[in-house]
């Protein structure tokens, strides 16, 4: 384009954030249109009484160059800690590494159980499920159908609320690790040095000493004081567009989403009010299906009916204040005990000692919710009493040694990947390319894809390339290889880690 242009950016996440930032240092004017008072979407920080939360946990971590030269020109590398991964799955009163290590999971299972669990695996080798395009078949092509029950279907069907059998395939190649439990008896006897094409786990990763949000309330800043502006609390009601083109954005003054989402309860006095944005070209973060529905004129009835069919998974942590004696090494230990509500507890000191206070931890119990359902709506004290009883019934701490207790919601934590998620995107993405191709859908929800923060920032990254730059990326390619995000291939050096 000969002149720049005015671009409006929906939502102050990750993908938002990072579309910001490139526009500012092109000296393009931008507006970023943020529903809640904080930024960082999912990748806030959360702050109670002086402790600070990570709202799912968020390794840094990329094999992307460009985003994490992104994350040093945000931050300094002064504010980064170098912390050594660590997760372990919890699964009748022990603990085993995760992801999953062949030798540390049959010797905790037992030489009977292992053997089941060997011979489990190559028949699965001899029959392998029929169906693997959905997470239980393709799970069990892989490590056999007995370890597949103890260690991946329970904590599945927390996470998404419904039958493994009935969860795409797409969601297992992107988060665990593409291995079998042969090449993972083979990857734990052979010598080191024979292992040089075996790609494997990252030991450690970088973090912002006061946690993710630091990064996004920075990059926060940096936008402003370069002339972009920031606008909070105003939730977008229509996307306006003509000719073939969107035109502008209008917005309804919300007052945040208060202590729902973890932030401060609101004090603008004009609520309920609209404010209109032009806008030459348009960046969106906020959910795809939301982003359809506020179309104006309205998209087709098959097009809106593929939007109200995504569905999202929602999510809340109860953060409790035990004393420091109670932690353990692990960034995340998983539960797989069905008769508990728990998916995950956080040692919030294994992420950063700068979240939590001298003498004292904060351990994170996640549960995996929808929006509006039964633990959802609890009262936050009937939150913190359940999170207490069953951090008790793991054994890790007693009830009377919880000293203190927050709970943060968030809302539309996770797409689901159901059956028809990618038809309905696709219906979504076609009808959105011919009515208003200045609309960039952007980070995990705004493509309803299950990206990393790391993929997130870069498909806001070449969508401003694309926008600005004249360049040509396929931006809906970023993240569709079965690749392990935590996987380092050989060679691979950290900018911090040198």
């Amino acid at each position: 384009m000969a002149e720049k242009p005015e671009v409006v950016v929906i939502g102050a996440g990750p993908a938002g954030l990072t579309a910001g930032w490139e526009l500012v240092k092109r000296d393009v004017p931008v507006t970023v249109l943020e529903g809640d008072s904080v930024v960082g979407g999912i990748s806030r920080t959360a702050q109670r009484e002086g402790w600070r939360f990570d709202i799912g946990g968020h390794r840094f971590f990329t094999k992307v160059p460009e985003v994490e030269a992104l994350w040093h020109e945000i931050l300094p590398d002064e504010d980064f800690l170098m912390r050594p991964r660590s997760s372990r799955i919890m699964y009748s009163g022990k603990l085993f590494d995760y992801p999953l290590r062949a030798g540390n999971a049959l010797r905790g299972l037992g030489a009977l159980e292992a053997a089941r669990c060997i011979f489990s695996y190559f028949w699965a080798r001899v029959r392998p499920p029929k169906d693997q395009t959905k997470f239980e078949g393709w799970v069990a092509s892989r490590f056999g159908w007995r370890l597949y029950r103890i260690f991946f279907k329970t904590y599945t069907e927390k996470v998404w609320g419904v039958p493994a059998s009935t969860i795409e395939a797409d969601w297992a190649a992107q988060r665990i690790k593409n291995l079998s439990l042969f090449n993972a008896i083979v990857n734990a006897v052979m010598p080191r040095r024979n292992q040089k094409d075996i790609a494997s786990l990252i030991e450690e990763f970088q973090y912002p000493k006061y946690g993710p949000g630091m990064m996004w309330e920075t990059a926060a800043n940096k936008i402003t004081e370069r002339g972009g502006k920031i606008v909070f609390e105003e939730k977008v009601r229509t996307i306006h567009h003509e000719d073939g083109r969107a035109t502008g954005v209008t917005t309804v003054v919300t007052g945040g989403y208060g202590s729902a989402a973890g932030a401060p309860e609101a004090s603008r006095t004009d609520i309920g009010s609209e404010h209109h944005y032009d806008a030459d070209e348009i960046v969106s973060s906020m959910s795809f299906s939301s982003l359809i529905r506020t179309m104006d004129p309205p998209a087709p009835a098959h097009v809106l009916a593929a939007a109200n069919a995504l569905r999202y998974r929602d999510f809340l942590t109860v953060a409790l204040v035990v004393p420091e004696s109670a932690g353990f090494p692990d960034n995340w230990i998983y539960i797989h005990s069905p008769e508990l509500l728990v998916g995950r507890i956080q040692n919030f000191a294994s992420w950063s000692p700068f979240l939590v206070k001298e003498g004292r931890t904060c351990l994170g119990m996640e549960y995996f919710v929808f929006e509006g359902d039964e633990t959802w709506s609890m009262p936050d004290d009937d939150l913190i009493a359940l999170a207490s009883k069953e951090l008790a019934a793991l054994g890790l701490v007693p009830v009377d040694q919880v000293e203190r207790g927050f709970v943060v919601r968030m809302p539309k934590a996770y797409p689901f990947y159901d059956a028809d998620y990618k038809k309905n995107v696709e219906i979504m993405r076609g009808w959105l390319a011919e009515a208003a191709p200045n609309v960039h859908p952007v980070g995990r929800n705004g493509m309803h894809r299950y990206n990393n923060q790391d993929h997130s920032m870069y498909t806001a990254l070449l969508s401003v390339q694309n926008m600005v730059d004249g360049a040509n990326h396929d931006v809906w390619s970023v993240n569709v290889e079965e690749d392990y995000h935590e996987e380092v291939s050989p060679g691979y050096t950290s900018k911090t880690s040198r």
